[in-house]
């Protein structure tokens, strides 16, 4: 009996240690991991600017194509696009873009957006001012919202950099105790 106490605390031992394993490779190695993997994909957002105003100097000549996407998860029973696929935008000017939302179910659904701008090169130089993105939104049963982004190119961006694509994904977000303000119509 002894030698299978014995052997049941070492299981025991080795059982805890692949937890406490398990544990630091989940917030001690994941995080750089991710950040590094987000980076190297341009999915890290963090060079993405949002200002509270768009420039007051004069655009320039020169513009960029702005290209607009934008998806559902699965879960999510939404019919969501741009209302435009694509706009020339002069440098430094401030711009605006809709994109619609429409729930198909016969009940309120809250969702969220996450937003990409592609090629990662170019997102640095793309600044929101106002997005719906930044609000989970809450859409009654057959209920169709637009919904604005304000947004300029800044002035810096390189001569090379002749277009962009703003991507949205929309995510059902069932899980808050109560919806934000959704986004005026």
């Amino acid at each position: 009996m002894d030698k299978a106490a014995s052997q049941n605390g070492r299981l025991l031992l080795k059982l805890l240690g692949v937890a406490v394993a398990m544990f630091g490779f989940g917030v001690f190695v994941m995080p750089p991991l991710y950040d590094t993997f987000c980076e190297i994909t341009g999915l890290n957002q963090a060079g993405i600017k949002v200002v509270e105003s768009a420039p007051t100097g004069a655009a320039q000549d020169r513009t960029i194509k702005i290209r607009f996407d934008a998806t559902t998860n699965s879960s999510l029973n939404w019919d969501f696009g741009p209302l435009e696929y694509s706009m020339n935008v002069p440098v430094g000017a401030p711009a605006e873009a809709l994109y619609f939302a429409e729930n198909q179910e016969s009940r309120p659904i809250a969702g969220m957006a996450t937003f990409n701008v592609s090629p990662p090169t170019a997102a640095r130089y793309f600044v929101k001012v106002e997005c719906f993105c930044f609000s989970r939104q809450v859409l009654e049963a057959g209920e169709y919202r637009e919904m604005p982004v304000y947004f300029f190119v800044q002035p810096d961006i390189p001569d090379d950099i002749e277009e962009m694509t703003l991507s949205y994904t929309f995510f059902k977000n069932d899980n808050q105790p109560e919806p934000d303000t959704p986004v005026a119509p």
